[in-house]
């Protein structure tokens, strides 16, 4: 009987797989410390930049009334990278958990292949994420009536102070963002899909800082909302493709949908930005008070909107043509459903009488009938 070796399933501590599988266990851990450390007076000082978001103004409405009513307001500053770390990894467990606990049990039901596989999870992700980000920054137009007076968007810029829930937003946006550097690492991405995610994980941190040091988070929160609605749609599309690569009728309401969405996004940024505050009554550089509103700034940010809305018809454009040639070619080698057999023409039949054709006429058989 030979000697069973024993398979050491579990890799080496502190090794790359090691890390890889237990990076959700690892990164809760270290949140868990943050949150212990608001338990003691000593440490609660420093948890509290990481946990609570900081720059608190309390503004009185109605001074002087009896009714007087407190408002708080919140402005940004270089505590709000703590923070921003602490709900970066809050981020990255919430991707744990939807991976493992919804995505990965789908993945085992359906069998896709490792191709599919990545972009089910890609999508799975995203669409929780938009979802959320979407309702969550709908619900703060509402509140804030951003919709229904377009006017706030650059009238009294520079707009340093922001309600909780628009800063809370803007935290969690950029931290979002920020966590899927790592998870790059974390889920193994392939090297050849690396440049990709990089440059729109980029594009993200770009425009959403920027837009949040710049006091043009009003501006942003209006085309976020309305570019994470397309993004939505786009990738519950292509999760139900997975599912039905029948079922295509999403993607092409997404097309026109998109295309609208970069000319909204266009013509919202220059009226905002090319009209409102190029006639704003403050004008000029003053970074202590928080305005920007300067030519060259404005310029630079108008530039910037409008080559990624550029860049991004340019891919829409390369994807809708590579989709349309692989449709013709799927026409093209789809195989052809076999013909009937032709009937006999009219000659044939009159050839034969009684059912003996003409050829048959001339057997030894007919011959020798004839002969006797």
């Amino acid at each position: 009987m030979g000697i069973r070796k024993k398979t050491n399933k579990n890799p080496p501590v502190l090794s790359h797989e090691f890390i890889i599988q237990n990076h959700a266990d690892i990164v809760s851990c270290v949140a868990m410390v943050f949150l212990l450390g608001l338990m003691f007076e000593v440490t609660s000082k420093v948890a509290v930049l990481f946990i609570t978001v900081q720059y608190n103004v309390t503004i009185s409405a109605n001074e002087g009334q009896p009714d007087e009513s407190v408002v708080n307001h919140f402005h940004h500053g270089l505590k709000d990278l703590a923070t921003i770390f602490f709900y970066m990894l809050v981020a990255i467990i919430v991707h744990a958990i939807i991976q493992e606990y919804i995505l990965d049990k789908i993945n085992r039901k359906m069998h896709f292949s490792k191709t599919k596989h990545s972009k089910f999870n890609e999508s799975g992700q995203l669409s929780a994420f938009y979802l959320f980000s979407f309702g969550w920054g709908t619900s703060i137009l509402m509140s804030e009536n951003f919709l229904s007076n377009p006017v706030s968007l650059w009238e009294g810029y520079p707009h340093t102070l922001m309600p909780f829930q628009m800063k809370f937003y803007f935290i969690c946006q950029v931290g979002y963002w920020l966590h899927a550097l790592p998870e790059l690492y974390f889920q193994k991405t392939k090297k050849e899909d690396i440049p990709r995610q990089l440059m729109y994980i980029g594009l993200y941190l770009v425009h959403i800082a920027g837009a949040y040091m710049l006091n043009l988070n009003r501006l942003a929160l209006v085309l976020l909302v309305l570019h994470y609605f397309v993004e939505l749609l786009f990738h519950v599309s292509r999760l139900i493709y997975f599912s039905n690569e029948k079922r295509q009728t999403g993607f092409t309401i997404w097309a026109v949908l998109f295309v609208l969405g970069r000319l909204l996004t266009l013509s919202l940024s220059v009226l905002t930005v090319g009209f409102g505050l190029a006639n704003a009554d403050h004008q000029g550089l003053d970074i202590a008070n928080g305005n920007f509103n300067v030519l060259f700034v404005r310029f630079t940010v108008l530039a910037t909107i409008c080559v990624t809305q550029a860049f991004m018809m340019w891919k829409f454009i390369n994807f809708q043509l590579r989709r349309w040639r692989e449709q013709a070619q799927a026409l093209i080698t789809k195989p052809k459903k076999p013909q009937a057999p032709k009937s006999k023409s009219k000659k044939d039949k009159s050839n034969g009488v009684n059912g003996v054709s003409s050829a048959g006429a001339d057997s030894p058989r007919v011959k020798k009938e004839k002969s006797s």
